[in-house]
């Protein structure tokens, strides 16, 4: 009779495959890398750790260089066997160093790696409470999962493992290229000719590489997003035998994902193979040439193995570099993605300086020329003018047809939403003056589909109160009629209820939510009634525990039943977002009009329903 669809239009900003997304812009740079400054800046002394460890695993290679030239020159040429001795013994020293040293280097990155992510998922998921339901109605929980988990990780690879890797090798470049210009400068002036060959390839497919790994984090988001909504509703899925259908899309999805996953790889590989190839190609050419400065004078055996040494240090290092340059890049994506998130400004925020609230049980609530419209549908009303005014203590019952804004009082009364005009107030005090925490502590909530989390029923019955003892947990689950049932759970109240409370009924987890708000306490109570989808003896149940919760609380009811409008105080019926009338159920019958037709039509499907059901066998 009363219902209402509380689900908001689709976005405009929906993709045609059904899953919200946030519009974000190709990555031309590696700028958004510089907001994990931040994160790394309480752990200076982490950094520096690995910096020196880094600069020492460095020097120790380019040292190997020098005592190459020497060993050569003055040990082989000259045949001199202590200083063939010595060189080992140096060798083992500077190899035990940079053993050491990486050591250093490979635990400081990484753990500043874990914890920089770990710092950064928090912040991300704490951000992501702060955000009203307006933003979740344009964006796909499947995406924000992907960026949370799969964006973090690939920034952890990079900050522990791959920026180690290229600060490492950009040192062997740069001091490499240092150790050639010392060694031979003609060398080295052919060695730069190759530069360019090298610049340009890794500039071209490096920019490919960027807009690959996008789009291959964007595949793999709608990969994550189908897997999270077809779980959730599992049993949807079966009852329509949908199994195939969802099973081919999520096939059609993941060989998407693959796709350009391979496109990415592919341009990766191609992006090393070439560089590999005009690295080694110039380190043969300039062998060959130096071979014939050794054969001239121009250069000693000990120069030209020193030089090749460098060389091959410089060549590694390039290749190095332009292998985890994608990684970097990918992640300069990733953090892309989590600052579109950080930098999303929760639509309901705290006021500067929040007043307290007053006390509701003295104080009656106000909806004061209140128009209300959807982020989602900003062309529709869903609530037009609403004056409306609850006495304290008042059990007030609102009714309607589908999307006649009743769901929407309660949203806009728990602050998920501000209204575009008027105000809504406790008392004389506005309720966007008060802290939104402060608010909703004051108000308790039974949902006709409750919440059950994936923990045990203790735990679900003091979501609300987190410190509240053993006994008054089980003194709110009496009271809700639910102890009984409970008790016969294998481990009582610590039994775990499973994904979404799949181990009880639609009554049992209606008895649940009961017992939450009663433990809870709260002075204003907002009802969307829980009796409507339960067999007789359910409701039964759920409806004394209602009963007893009401008592004593200012009580707003989205009624869907004759039984449960019979006995609230007061009656309102909203119509398209207006208020089209006020007053008891005997009194809203007399005076016809929308009401009583919702009345009539309810009594008389009740009349056909119970006509049909077969009469009663009798016993043999």
């Amino acid at each position: 009779m009363f219902r209402e669809s509380a689900m908001p239009d689709p976005s405009p900003h929906t993709a045609p495959d059904g899953h919200a997304r946030h519009q974000t812009r190709p990555v031309r740079n590696l700028r958004p890398l510089r907001r994990l400054v931040p994160y790394l800046k309480p752990y200076r002394w982490p950094v520096a750790g690995a910096a020196l460890a880094l600069t020492v695993a460095a020097g120790t290679v380019l040292g190997l260089g020098q005592g190459l030239r020497v060993l050569v020159d003055q040990g082989f040429a000259t045949g001199d066997e202590g200083l063939l001795d010595r060189a080992l013994l140096v060798l083992l020293g500077v190899v035990v160093l940079l053993a050491l040293a990486t050591y250093a280097r490979f635990y400081l990155v990484s753990w500043l790696g874990e914890r920089v992510v770990a710092d950064l998922r928090r912040d991300v998921y704490d951000h992501l409470l702060r955000q009203s339901p307006a933003f979740f109605e344009v964006t796909s929980t499947g995406e924000m999962l992907s960026r949370v988990t799969t964006d973090t990780t690939l920034l952890q690879t990079v900050i522990g493992s791959s920026a180690s890797v290229a600060l490492r090798n950009l040192l062997l470049l740069v001091g490499g290229t240092v150790m050639l210009l010392v060694t031979s400068g003609r060398l080295t002036g052919l060695v730069f000719l190759v530069v360019p060959l090298l610049v340009v390839p890794i500039m071209v497919f490096g920019r490919r590489v960027r807009t690959l790994s996008r789009i291959s984090q964007d595949r793999i988001a709608d990969v994550g997003s189908q897997v999270d909504e077809t779980l959730s509703a599992i049993r949807t899925v079966q009852a329509f035998t949908q199994e195939t259908a969802e099973r081919n899309q999520f096939a059609a999805r993941t060989e998407r994902a693959f796709t350009s996953a391979i496109d990415r790889v592919r341009a990766r590989a191609l992006l090393t193979a070439v560089v590999i190839l005009l690295v080694f190609g110039a380190i043969g050419v300039i062998l060959w040439i130096g071979g014939h400065d050794v054969l001239t004078g121009r250069i000693t055996a000990g120069d030209l193995s020193a030089f090749v040494l460098y060389a091959a240090v410089v060549a590694g290092a390039v290749g190095a570099i332009s292998e985890v340059i994608g990684d970097v890049q990918r992640a300069a994506g990733a953090t892309e993605r989590l600052i579109d998130i950080m930098d999303t400004k929760p639509d309901i925020v705290p006021p500067a300086h929040p007043v307290p609230l007053p006390d509701p049980q003295r104080h009656p609530i106000h909806f004061v020329d209140v128009r209300f419209h959807y982020p989602s549908r900003p062309d529709r009303s869903a609530l037009d003018g609403v004056r409306l005014t609850v006495a304290p203590g008042e059990t007030l019952a609102v009714v309607g047809p589908s999307g006649a804004g009743k769901t929407t009082v309660f949203q806009l009364l728990l602050r998920f939403y501000d209204p575009q005009s008027g105000a809504i107030r406790i008392g004389d005090t506005d309720i966007r003056r008060v802290d939104p925490a402060t608010l909703r502590r004051h108000i308790g909530l039974v949902p006709q589909d409750p919440v059950i989390f994936s923990t045990s029923a203790r735990e679900n019955i003091r979501y609300g109160q987190p410190d509240a003892n053993d006994r008054r947990v089980r003194t709110a689950a009496e009271a809700a009629h639910a102890l009984t049932f409970l008790d016969a759970l294998p481990h009582g109240l610590d039994t775990h209820l499973g994904e979404k409370g799949v181990r009880l009924s639609g009554g049992q987890r209606q008895r649940i939510a009961i017992a939450r708000a009663i433990l809870q306490n709260p002075p204003i109570l907002l009802l969307d009634e829980a009796t409507s989808a339960l067999d007789a003896e359910s409701e039964r149940m759920v409806q004394a525990a209602l009963d007893g919760l009401m008592v004593g609380r200012t009580t707003v009811i989205i009624a869907h039943r004759l039984a449960t409008v019979r006995r609230a105080d007061r009656i309102v019926v909203l119509d398209q977002g207006r208020v089209v009338a006020s007053g008891t159920h005997d009194s809203l019958l007399a005076e016809g009009g929308l009401y009583a037709r919702l009345a009539k039509l309810q009594f008389t499907e009740s009349r056909k329903a119970a006509d049909t059901l077969p009469e009663p066998v009798a016993a043999e």
